[in-house]
């Protein structure tokens, strides 16, 4: 029998979510809750440009968690951490890339309270942070010895994040660099990015100094930039730069960074991709070092990120992946540690 999913949120990440429970031959799509009144009693199939599946999105929380489900996908914007307990209590096992990847011990007891009273379990997975901060860095590493220091970052093109309001009013570009630094987002994502930090540090056996550094750097246009939000001016921020560094006697030894920018023109001080482009990278350095690039999880222009962004579907797609694994475990909080191996499935024509 097939898991049946419901699938909280349908923005990008929801909406390829979707598509990606439509398409595995161990998942059904049992439902999906909208923050939209527009989407409300939109047929879930029609809402991705499919054919109808005859389950129709609702608002209705209660509704939901009434439903006969296995798991809830859950991918809002931002996490309600009540919410989450909320539904692991009502029996719903729950995936997400918005947390709980590794989370101190204070905040995984509360989350782990909750899932084994519902039976259930809790499993925080995703890109970045997620695989390529977590699963990769560990599996990387298996190849050195006498490691000194271990890097995930990230260099992409924000313009194709098809979500103007959250790159306005949350990451604050377009913004002053004096408001952009009060940005939110050194924070949220830091949640999630020490989590990812710490497990690498903790597993490879580092002897962590007590406070995990954070910086943010911007740079501004120095002309008229399109953007999302609309033109960027002169002297607004344009690109930003935020890393979560664990040391070990004031030296870094583990880092998760993320570099976006809006393009590479226009900036002060001239931030570029690089001969790479935009891409993902994980570096060990040790007894051999060595550097794995990941390329083809970014769109080839602005427009084919906005209409599909691979990054999005490939966040959406590992938690997808992973849902038959968390139906599987046993009760409580589950990291990526907890798990056997999550893979992805063949093409169904294919099968």
């Amino acid at each position: 029998m097939a898991y049946r999913v419901i699938q909280w949120a349908t923005g990008g990440v929801g909406r390829a979510a979707i598509e990606g429970i439509l398409d595995h031959p161990e998942l059904e799509l049992a439902g999906a809750w909208v923050h939209s009144e527009s989407k409300v009693g939109v047929d879930l199939g029609e809402l991705v440009g499919r054919a109808a599946i005859g389950v129709e999105a609702t608002d209705d929380v209660d509704a939901l968690l009434d439903l006969e489900a296995d798991c809830v996908l859950y991918a809002p914007v931002m996490p309600d951490p009540g919410l989450v307990a909320r539904i692991l209590r009502s029996g719903h096992n729950v995936v997400t890339p918005l947390g709980w990847f590794y989370p101190p011990q204070a905040d995984r007891e509360v989350m782990d309270e909750a899932a084994v009273a519902g039976g259930v379990t809790l499993h925080g997975t995703g890109i970045h942070p997620g695989g390529i901060t977590e699963r990769f860095p560990l599996m990387i590493s298996a190849l050195s010895g006498s490691i000194t220091h271990v890097r995930a970052e990230e260099f992409s093109d924000i313009r194709t994040y098809g979500a103007p309001d959250v790159i306005r009013d949350w990451m604050l570009f377009g913004a002053t660099p004096e408001v952009a630094a009060t940005s939110i987002m050194a924070e949220a994502l830091g949640a999630g990015f020490r989590q990812s930090v710490q497990m690498v540090a903790d597993v490879l056996g580092f002897r962590l100094d007590p406070v995990m550094q954070t910086t943010h750097e911007t740079a501004v246009a120095t002309a008229p930039i399109d953007s999302p939000i609309g033109p960027i001016a002169p002297g607004l921020v344009a690109a930003q730069r935020f890393r979560w560094v664990a040391t070990v006697d004031g030296e870094p030894v583990v880092t998760a960074a993320v570099n976006w920018l809006m393009g590479e023109e226009h900036l002060e001080p001239a931030w570029t991709f690089g001969p790479k482009g935009e891409r993902f990278e994980v570096e060990v350095t040790g007894d051999p070092s060595s550097l794995t690039t990941f390329s083809k999880l970014h769109p080839e222009s602005v427009a084919a990120g906005l209409e599909r962004n691979p990054g999005i579907v490939a966040t959406a797609m590992h938690c997808v992946n992973a849902v038959p694994a968390v139906c599987r475990a046993e009760p409580g909080l589950k990291t990526y540690l907890d798990l056997p191996l999550v893979a992805g499935t063949a093409a169904r024509a294919l099968r």
